[in-house]
């Protein structure tokens, strides 16, 4: 495994130093543009594990700015993440994947220098990546519903109700997350069957409940401040916000299943954003 990712370091290393002497050639584009954006996410991330070279064309050598505070700036950075892998090398499992224009968000089980859980989006431009965000949390061990952080339905559905769960969506972060009108929250979780996935909050509006009241009585509350990115493609409906968690600016990267109009199931990540002077790259988190 460690000699299929130092080969992979390798091949970025050469492709970002070919990179710089010509742009990417119109050929390598239209082979890019034959599979969907969706389907190179996947293959690149499952390259972490694989050593597979051929992902690594999916990213513009030219551009990619990275959101991931810890890595650095560009095709160069990813490649000094690949070369520091662990013994054993990285382990990647996509688990769910889709996307909405120019961006694909994956929900991905990790072994990235321990076991993690990571949402990540990628923006494209022409048929390359071009930008990366993430957010990462450490797997729980036990959780308060019994669930695991990534099982539940894979398969998308209702593509034609996209935008009206996106606009859902949209209202529940303003109302709820938000704090405009939480007691609109039944407009928005259905109050049969709403399956949980944060490893610290029970099944249900009641478990959703205790866990916001028992984090007001600690004097610890989640507070969501700021949107940045809400994206969706049929039953699935993603949101990457900010705020503060345990007194620290953090990242929460949320995603929502709806049927019939009401949220029925919610998968997330939850991140400190670190302090601006250990930042690797100065893109900022979102």
């Amino acid at each position: 495994m460690k000699k299929t990712i130092l080969t992979l370091a390798a091949a970025i290393g050469l492709f970002a130093c070919q990179s710089q002497k010509s742009k990417v050639s119109e050929t390598e584009t239209s082979k890019n543009m034959e599979i969907s954006n969706k389907e190179k996410v996947v293959a690149l991330l499952t390259s972490l594990e694989t050593g597979d070279q051929k992902p690594v064309s999916y990213i513009n050598p030219n551009k990619y700015i990275q959101h991931n505070l810890a890595v650095e700036d560009g095709l160069a950075g990813f490649g000094k993440v690949i070369a520091n892998a662990p013994e054993g090398g990285f382990k990647a499992n996509v688990v769910r994947a889709f996307q909405d224009g120019d961006f694909v968000v994956t929900h991905t089980e990790y072994d990235f220098f321990g076991p993690q859980i990571g949402f990540d989006i990628f923006r494209f431009e022409d048929g390359l990546i071009v930008e990366h965000w993430d957010n990462l949390q450490e797997v729980a061990v036990e959780t308060a519903s019994g669930r695991s952080q990534t099982d539940g339905p894979t398969k998308i559905k209702d593509l034609n109700k996209t935008a009206a769960n996106k606009e859902l969506i949209k209202g529940f972060v303003k109302d709820v997350l938000m704090g405009e009108n939480p007691a609109k929250v039944t407009d928005y979780i259905s109050t049969e069957s709403y399956a949980q996935h944060n490893p610290a909050v029970a099944d249900g509006l009641e478990g959703l409940g205790a866990a916001i009241q028992g984090m007001a009585d600690a004097g610890t509350p989640m507070v969501y401040t700021k949107n940045h990115f809400l994206f969706g493609e049929g039953d699935f409906v993603f949101t990457a916000s900010e705020g503060q968690f345990l007194g620290k600016l953090t990242a929460f990267y949320d995603l929502f299943r709806i049927e019939d109009g009401k949220i029925v199931e919610h998968w997330d990540t939850v991140e400190e954003i670190p302090a601006k002077e250990t930042w690797a790259n100065q893109n900022g988190k979102f």
